[in-house]
């Protein structure tokens, strides 16, 4: 197996979430799908979609050299369907969370932080869409610096200037949401969220996020 320099933090979908256009009441979304390779040769997938992007997301990780039971770890943010459809293709992994639930097999436990041996890959608590939503900080990345992978923390880029986006798909703390924001935002030099491609933040975006908290609206 090759070392690698860095983490590897690659989409293997990217999310989306737009109103039906048959039906005005009704939304079409899937999640960002994420596949983290470590230093260490921990495989960690984090968001699995729905349970109908099973044969899908075969493809999507053989097109990286993988099957399914390479996969070591499986991570989803939170409990709602579109990020936890096809955990049950994962029964080779170590270690299953969903949320602040952590279990392998009938066997239920407290989830450790670090998912990895160097401890670069670690797992944070960021209640705010669900109480129990956590998030993925990927540290020494192939990008230059720190990844937060954060679900429905971020919907998407446009949140940060329009948080209408992120409360309409629905927040059970708005005020804890917001917090978490803000300190992703410290943490990380990319976020990917839950509905939408990474992104990079800049001094611009940590402000407006930050001024968004000083203000609460």
């Amino acid at each position: 197996m090759m070392s690698l320099a860095h983490n590897q933090v690659i989409a293997l979908q990217v999310g989306y979430s737009y109103k039906d256009a048959s039906d005005p009441t009704a939304m079409r979304a899937n999640c960002s799908c994420t596949l983290i390779r470590c230093r260490d040769g921990t495989n960690i997938i984090v968001d699995t979609l729905t349970a109908w992007d099973g044969e899908h997301l075969k493809s999507l990780l053989a097109a990286q050299g993988l099957e399914v039971n390479d996969i070591n770890v499986v991570v989803c943010t939170h409990a709602h369907t579109d990020h936890t459809g096809c955990n049950y293709l994962f029964q080779k992994a170590r270690l299953h969370i969903v949320g602040s639930c952590a279990s392998k097999r009938d066997l239920y436990f407290e989830h450790p932080s670090a998912l990895d041996t160097h401890g670069e890959v670690l797992l944070e608590e960021t209640p705010g869409h669900t109480l129990d939503c956590v998030s993925v900080i990927v540290h020494n990345t192939q990008l230059g610096g720190t990844v937060g992978i954060c679900g429905d923390l971020f919907e998407r880029r446009e949140d940060i200037d329009d948080a209408k986006i992120w409360k309409m798909a629905g927040s059970e703390d708005e005020k804890r949401q917001a917090d978490e924001r803000q300190r992703m935002s410290q943490l990380c030099g990319h976020i990917v969220p839950g509905h939408g491609p990474i992104f990079a933040l800049d001094a611009e975006l940590r402000s407006k996020i930050e001024n968004y908290v000083k203000l609460g609206d």
